[in-house]
């Protein structure tokens, strides 16, 4: 049985994730499609009842849509909700459970070079929906000083989120001119 998934964003037509993942369905020999489906900022709702109606299966989530898809879950991992945002979608029956695999992404590759998070200084370019699991991730390893450097002042709802839940972590936020 054939399955449908996607990566839902915008913009999107740059995206890798169509060429990578048919590429993969091709060589493991299963039948299944991954497209870019470009949903602009403010049509959320309607992207995700398009994708429900052609029965996705399952979905990437990229900018805009990593914070506010939260709302049109019915189900959401405990990542989730303690990031902030969503990165992962599947359909079961038109019921739609997220999760996030940015943290767990972000810290494998340095957790396999062994290298040292605890009590280290992080400096993160950035505040998109990755920087939420990213400053997760950091916090959770006991890192030490955080700053997040962005071009616009998004960076301080990262820190209004993480300090509700991860009060030992010290922030400095700059930003720039914008």
């Amino acid at each position: 049985m054939s399955n449908t998934y996607a990566v839902i964003g915008d913009p999107i037509d740059h995206s890798l994730s169509p060429n990578i993942h048919n590429a993969a369905f091709r060589h493991l020999k299963l039948d299944h499609t991954y497209i870019a489906y470009k949903i602009p900022a403010g049509e959320l709702s309607a992207g995700i009842e398009a994708l429900k109606a052609i029965k996705i299966a399952g979905f990437n989530v990229t900018i805009p849509h990593k914070i506010e898809m939260m709302k049109f879950l019915d189900e959401m991992d405990t990542t989730c909700k303690i990031i902030g945002a969503v990165n992962t979608v599947l359909n079961e029956d038109g019921k739609l459970k997220g999760y996030n695999t940015d943290m767990i992404g972000f810290l494998d590759p340095i957790k396999k070079k062994n290298l040292t998070i605890k009590d280290s200084q992080v400096l993160l370019l950035g505040a998109g929906g990755a920087a939420r699991a990213i400053v997760t991730a950091m916090v959770k390893e006991k890192s030490g000083k955080i700053t997040i450097v962005n071009r616009t002042r998004k960076c301080k709802q990262i820190s209004r989120v993480r300090k509700k839940n991860w009060r030992q972590c010290r922030y400095s936020f700059n930003t720039g001119s914008q």
